[in-house]
């Protein structure tokens, strides 16, 4: 359960921070409940921490990505795929 409440607000800032939001209609029957209000995509940033053999935080791998979130028809948004992920340069942590 924590767990998942975590990958809730990691979800969600994702979204927060995004930028470059576009719209589209769900034209589609197979997704009429799960995206009844249609579509959004947007670009965004996340970060993985990369870890030394005795668990230091050594950096971050940063990626730039789209998003797809689907808006549904309780009126909330939910993060459905991760598209287009690149990543950029990374640089070590200063001391």
């Amino acid at each position: 359960m924590q767990n998942n409440f975590r990958y809730q607000n990691v979800n969600e800032e994702m979204i927060e921070i995004a930028t470059n939001k576009t719209f589209a209609e769900n034209d589609t029957q197979q997704h009429s409940t799960d995206a009844k209000f249609g579509w959004y995509r947007y670009d965004t940033r996340f970060a993985i921490p990369i870890y030394d053999d005795v668990g230091e935080l050594v950096r971050y791998n940063v990626f730039q990505s789209r998003i797809l979130v689907r808006h549904a028809k309780d009126g909330k948004l939910y993060l459905y795929d991760i598209l287009r992920t690149k990543k950029e340069t990374s640089k070590p942590l200063e001391q």
